[in-house]
């Protein structure tokens, strides 16, 4: 009995997973017919044999009704589409004609090899030919330059050539690194190749044979996807791949073995949406480039199935739904978005354009929410993936301002203290998260912050470019608004990949430690720590406060038992004739921030690359040491620091009030509300605090109450000096005398 289940479950397995359509072999046009599913070849054959004319005009009708628009109005569509983005021609030429220069129809798909100029072909270069990016411009361009056939010719026979490599086995494979049929570049080019078959397909030139072949393609490639991503692999990779075979099952739904891939890749993408799409609605990879591509991932899929009137199951579309919510809630005023570790659309960009995801979002969803940062047509690419009404419908969007202001995302750990949603109105943003699974687009920017103010980002972090070979720097610590020991960056040991592309990730990043964080009207404030620096022997922690949305403070902390010089990176173009303990940068529309210190220290050095530019604040002391640092955006001259004075008035906040008595290193009081840096003791309203070491805490003396708030790092002890009880405070923690 034993032996017969194992022999069953042999079996059982092996019908489940055993495909028909083979994964290293394209299909001859003249076999295809023979893996169409019975139904379908009995319906097809009713009126005789199954040929080429009649099987291509077949699955002409099938695109026309499954794709994401009817193929027939491909050119009533092109005429649209040169009128909403007349800048989409030239952008088109120019990418079709690099490709056309730099590759054979006849291409190589294994290094070495070179260009048509004689110039090395590197793995860069492979990739992007593998993803076949640029041919989807020459498909465009044939209708630009009025429907010449030979750009057509070029798109088959650039398929073919790949189709023949596969056959002789001469293509780069996964395991070199840059494998041409490794799960995100195949995936890629499938997409690619959908949209072009399907631009192709009401054209002549575009013969039954070749449309055929085309379908021939990317059934072999389906079936290479569903082969080698049987089980899930963590990352963007496996889930470009998997919404690739989950299109093609759906468009050619047809043949045999396609249920099974749509099951299986509707499966195991939602493993990746379980496993990958944290709970706080954030992609795990923390970057937005990364959340976004997964945005297009689940998109086309779920457009496909809702076409098709496919089931999907309602975790699907709740985990697609949060990731458009996500974009709202990391907003800055202006409807843009921070850049976050691996962000690489637009390189040394200081903001993220979210529009055109969140316009899909309300195609998709009609949330007024989305429809709020939504734009009334979508991106010239995306506009080839939405139906007519959906486009009608974005000429009267629903448009409403979200609800939320400051907002956490506890899990990934991003923390924005958001003052609200008018243009002018403030942000700032901070990272305090490192990913255990696949840290690999992280930068070394753990507890740095990006801000924005009157318009403008005050302080920035910038995109990248893999293939930039300044790509380390821009990862790393001297590119972010962080603190720094020595001559230590966070990110350390730093590697390329294998396969030469230029990308490359850190092995050690900080670990952090989110001690606390509150938001509410009068201070908001955030607490945590890290690690980094505890291999040169310095504890570290740092604190951002807000205060009443008029300014922020960031107090970083450095404990050690030896010397060493303690760093600020603030990014930025700073005037410094009033440094070192006042940086000024200003911004066209008059607006600006200056960075002023409240504890002296010794000088600032500035450096910058790109066109960027960073001022680094130094301490050199010999045992602990605090930064006070207030970030103080400023709208017009009049509302700035006034540096001629030697307490200036802080939006009505007075620095170190005589009338306060404390030891404090550093006071801050505005009417009845009162912030102590580094305090032991402090007299008010005829009593006396003591705490049980230097601590920070807001203190409030209404009425008949004193009110004390913890902002300190750790944990400490209170009392009145009239008492003998002892009162623990945790951090942000609140205690009323």
């Amino acid at each position: 009995m034993k032996l017969f289940r194992i022999l069953f479950f042999a079996l059982f397995t092996f019908s489940v997973y055993g495909q028909k359509i083979p994964s290293k072999k394209v299909i001859k046009v003249a076999e295809l017919s023979s893996f169409l599913k019975i139904n379908v070849k009995k319906k097809l054959s009713e009126k005789g044999e199954i040929s080429t004319e009649r099987l291509a005009n077949y699955f002409r009708q099938k695109f026309s009704e499954r794709y994401f628009y009817d193929y027939q109005t491909v050119d009533n569509r092109f005429t649209s589409y040169s009128n909403l983005y007349p800048k989409a021609a030239e952008n088109h030429a120019v990418r079709a004609l690099d490709h056309l220069n730099k590759f054979s129809s006849e291409a190589q798909w294994k290094l070495p090899f070179n260009y048509q100029n004689g110039k090395p072909v590197n793995a860069y270069a492979l990739r992007h030919l593998a993803r076949q990016h640029k041919m989807v411009d020459i498909a465009f361009y044939y209708f630009y330059q009025k429907k010449e056939d030979k750009y057509i010719d070029y798109f088959t026979q650039q398929m073919q050539s790949l189709n023949r490599a596969l056959h002789q086995n001469k293509f780069e494979i996964i395991e070199d690194g840059n494998g041409v049929y490794e799960a995100f570049r195949s995936g890629y080019r499938v997409l690619n190749w959908l949209q072009i078959h399907n631009l192709f397909l009401g054209e002549k030139a575009y013969s039954d044979k070749e449309q055929l072949t085309t379908i021939a393609t990317l059934l072999q490639h389906a079936s290479y996807l569903f082969e080698r991503n049987q089980e899930f692999a963590s990352g963007n990779h496996q889930t470009r791949g998997l919404s690739a075979l989950a299109m093609v099952a759906i468009l050619l739904r047809d043949f045999v073995d396609t249920d099974v891939w749509y099951q299986h890749s509707m499966k195991l993408l939602a493993e990746h949406l379980r496993r990958e799409i944290n709970e706080d609605g954030f992609q795990f990879e923390r970057s937005v480039h990364y959340h976004l591509s997964d945005i297009g991932n689940y998109f086309y899929v779920y457009q496909l199935a809702k076409n098709s009137t496919l089931k999907v199951d309602s975790f699907w579309k709740n985990k697609l739904e949060s990731l458009f919510t996500t974009l709202t809630q990391i907003a800055f005023p202006d409807k843009s978005a921070p850049v976050f570790s691996d962000d690489t659309d637009t390189p040394w960009a200081e903001k993220n354009d979210i529009s055109n995801a969140l316009t899909l979002g309300y195609l998709l969803f009609e949330n007024p929410t989305f429809g709020y940062f939504a734009n009334h047509k979508v991106s010239s690419k995306m506009y080839w993936y939405a139906g007519k009404s959906q486009l009608e419908n974005l000429q009267n969007i629903q448009k409403e301002k979200p609800s939320f202001n400051s907002y956490a995302f506890s899990e990934t750990g991003y923390y924005f203290l958001r003052e609200g949603w008018e243009l002018n109105n403030k942000m700032l943003a901070i990272s305090a998260g490192l990913d255990s699974l696949k840290p690999d687009h992280q930068h070394g920017d753990m507890l740095g912050i990006q801000a924005m103010a009157n318009g403008n980002v005050i302080l920035p972090n910038y995109q990248v470019r893999y293939s930039l070979k300044d790509l380390e720097l821009f990862k790393n610590s001297m590119t972010k608004n962080v603190a720094l020991v020595d001559d230590e960056l966070q990110g350390k040991k730093y590697t390329s990949n294998k396969g030469g592309s230029g990308f490359g990730k850190f092995k050690q990043l900080p670990n952090p430690k989110v001690i606390g964080f509150q938001d509410n009207k009068d201070l908001e404030v955030f607490i945590g720590s890290h690690d980094g620096f505890e291999n040169v022997g310095v504890q570290y922690s740092r604190q951002v406060l807000n205060v009443e949305n008029d300014f922020w403070i960031v107090k970083d902390n450095f404990s050690s038992d030896k010397n060493h010089v303690y760093k600020q990176v603030w990014q930025g173009h700073y005037s410094l004739e009033n440094s070192p303990n006042l940086l000024r940068s200003s911004f066209q529309n008059g607006s600006g921030l200056d960075i002023y210190q409240l504890n002296m220290v010794d000088k600032v050095i500035v450096d910058g690359a790109r066109g960027k530019q960073w001022n680094v604040v130094s301490k050199t002391s010999n045992k602990d040491f605090s930064f006070i640092t207030i970030l103080f955006p400023f709208s017009k001259y009049n509302n700035r620091i006034d540096e001629e004075k030697k307490n200036p008035n802080l939006k009505g906040w007075v620095l170190n009030d005589a009338s306060i008595q404390s030891n404090a290193q550093k006071t801050l009081s505005k009417d009845h509300k009162h912030l102590f840096f580094g305090v032991k003791q402090i007299q008010i309203k005829q009593k006396t605090i003591h705490f049980s070491e230097k601590v920070d805490v807001y203190v409030t003396d209404e009425k008949n109450e004193i009110k004390i708030q913890s902002l300190f790092y750790k944990s400490f002890k209170v009392k009145l000096s009239s008492s003998l009880k002892e009162n623990h405070i945790s951090p942000l923690q609140f205690f009323i005398f």
